[in-house]
C-alpha cells in the first residue's frame, strides 16, 4: 500500500517531540520535551470559553472582533495600520495559519529560505506546496546571523523568506541589525517574507520583539502568523492568525475554509477576551517564564550542561552536552529517560544539513548532534522534580552514569 501514498507523505516521518512526549506518558516521566504548560490557563479566558459554550456557540463561526483587536494590538506594538476587514484571516492555530500562507504564495519549484536550526513544521508545508526548502544555518554558540552566507542562500527561485523570532529552539531574538539585512533582501530580491511570532510576549529583560513588517518597506510583503497558544497557555484551543496584504490574506482565508471551515467556536469567543487583558498579565506573563528560565539555566549549568546562550525569549533552552560527554544528543536522552525519567528533545531535529549553496562537512555540523532542547514552559514544582531527578543521576563530570 505505500507505493499508493504521496511523495510528500512518504517524505514524512512522526514528530520526535509528539514521540517523546507520548514516551513521557507511557513511562510517567517528567515531560519537558513539548512546548505546552502543565500549568492552568488564565481563569478569566477559562471562564469566558465556559460562557461561549453556555451561550451554544457551537457552530461555525467568525469573530470579526479579533480582527479588530488585533488591529489595535498591531498599531500599538509595530506601529502598523491594518485594516481588520481585509488584511486579517483566522486560522485553526499559528499552524494552520503558517500553512495556509505557504500555500497561498508557493508554487512548484518556489524556494524558501529558513534560518537553521529549524521548528519542523515549516519545511511540511512548503514541502506539500511543492516548494524547496533552502537552509541557511545561524552560528553557534549565539546563533549569530552570517550575512555572506544569507544572501548567497537567495536566488532567482527564491520566493519566500521564513522568520520566527521569538526562535524555536534556541531563544533568540534577531537583532536589529540582522532584521535590516533579511528585510533589505526581501525588498532588493523582490521576496515575501512569512512570520512565526508566536513567543511575541514572552521576551525578557530588556529585550523588545520588532515584527520583520515594521521595517521600511516590509509591511506589503510580510506575512505575520500567530496565536494565542503560547501568551495565554491554551495550546489545545487552535486559534490563530495570519496578518497580510489584502490579496494574500483573501486567498489565506480561503484556502482556510477549504482546509478547516472554521476556528473552534467558543474559543474564538475566549480570544476576544484574552486579546483585551490588561498590559499587567503581558507583564506578569514576563516575570513568571524569566523566572522559570533563569531557573532551568542554574539547573543545567550546574550539572554540566554548556550554557552558551541565554534565552531571550521563548519558553526554550537549547543546552550543549556537558563537555566531556561522549554520547550524541539521541543517545543523552534516551539515557535521561531510563535513568531520570526526564524527557526532553535531541537538538539534531532541528538541523538540517542542506545549508544554502554551500556544501557541510561533517566537521562543521558536528555539533548537530550536541545540543537538547529542554522546555520550561512547565509549574515551578515540575521544573524541581525535574532537578532532583536529574541531579540523582550525574557523575562528577555532569554526564549520566551509564550502567
Amino acid at each position: 500500500m505505500e507505493k499508493k501514498l504521496s511523495s510528500a507523505a512518504k517524505s514524512f516521518t512522526p514528530s520526535p517531540i509528539q514521540q517523546l512526549s507520548f514516551l513521557a506518558q507511557r513511562c510517567n516521566a517528567i515531560n519537558l520535551a513539548e512546548g505546552f504548560p502543565d500549568f492552568p490557563a488564565p481563569l478569566h479566558i477559562k471562564n469566558a470559553a465556559v460562557s461561549a459554550i453556555n451561550s451554544d456557540f457551537n457552530q461555525y463561526r467568525h469573530v470579526q472582533g479579533i480582527c479588530e483587536q488585533l488591529a489595535k494590538i498591531v498599531k500599538q506594538m509595530h506601529g502598523l495600520n491594518v485594516d481588520p476587514l481585509s488584511d486579517i484571516a483566522i486560522c485553526c492555530g499559528q499552524t494552520e495559519a503558517f500553512a495556509a500562507a505557504v500555500f497561498a504564495v508557493i508554487d512548484k519549484g518556489d524556494e524558501v529560505v529558513l534560518f537553521d536550526p529549524a521548528y519542523e513544521t515549516y519545511e511540511a508545508s512548503i514541502i506539500v506546496a511543492g516548494g524547496v526548502p533552502v537552509y541557511v544555518a545561524l552560528d553557534p554558540p549565539h546563533w549569530t546571523l552570517d550575512p555572506h552566507k544569507f544572501i548567497k542562500s537567495i536566488t532567482a527561485k527564491t520566493k519566500a523568506i521564513v522568520l520566527n523570532s521569538p526562535h524555536n529552539p534556541t531563544g533568540k531574538i534577531f537583532s536589529e541589525d540582522e532584521l535590516e539585512i533579511i528585510a533589505g533582501a526581501c525588498c532588493i530580491k523582490d521576496c515575501l517574507a512569512i512570520t512565526d511570532e508566536v513567543y511575541e510576549h514572552i521576551i525578557f529583560e530588556n529585550e523588545k520583539h520588532t515584527s520583520l513588517a515594521s521595517l521600511p518597506g516590509m509591511q506589503e510583503r510580510t506575512i505575520i502568523t500567530s496565536s494565542l497558544s503560547k501568551t495565554f497557555s491554551v495550546t489545545g484551543w487552535r486559534v490563530g492568525w495570519a496578518i497580510a496584504p489584502p490579496i494574500i490574506a483573501s486567498a489565506i482565508r480561503n484556502i482556510h475554509v477549504k482546509m478547516t471551515d472554521s476556528a473552534p467556536a467558543p474559543f474564538q469567543e475566549a480570544a476576544l477576551t484574552a486579546l483585551s487583558s490588561p498590559l499587567e498579565y503581558f507583564e506578569s506573563l514576563r516575570k513568571e517564564y524569566e523566572f522559570k528560565r533563569d531557573y532551568v539555566v542554574k539547573l543545567l549549568g550546574g550539572i554540566g550542561f554548556q550554557i552558551h546562550f541565554k534565552p531571550q525569549g521563548s519558553f526554550f533552552l537549547f543546552a550543549e552536552l556537558p563537555q566531556n560527554c561522549l554520547l550524541s544528543d539521541v543517545e543523552y536522552v534516551e539515557e535521561m529517560i531510563k535513568q531520570a525519567e526526564v524527557v526532553a528533545v535531541p537538538g539534531c531535529g532541528f538541523f538540517h544539513t542542506n545549508f544554502s549553496r554551500e556544501n557541510s562537512s561533517e566537521v562543521g555540523n558536528s555539533y548537530h548532534k550536541r545540543y537538547i532542547r529542554f522546555a520550561f514552559c512547565k509549574s515551578n514544582d515540575t521544573l524541581a522534580a525535574a532537578a532532583q531527578k536529574l541531579g540523582k543521576v550525574l557523575d562528577d563530570s555532569g554526564c549520566l552514569k551509564i550502567h
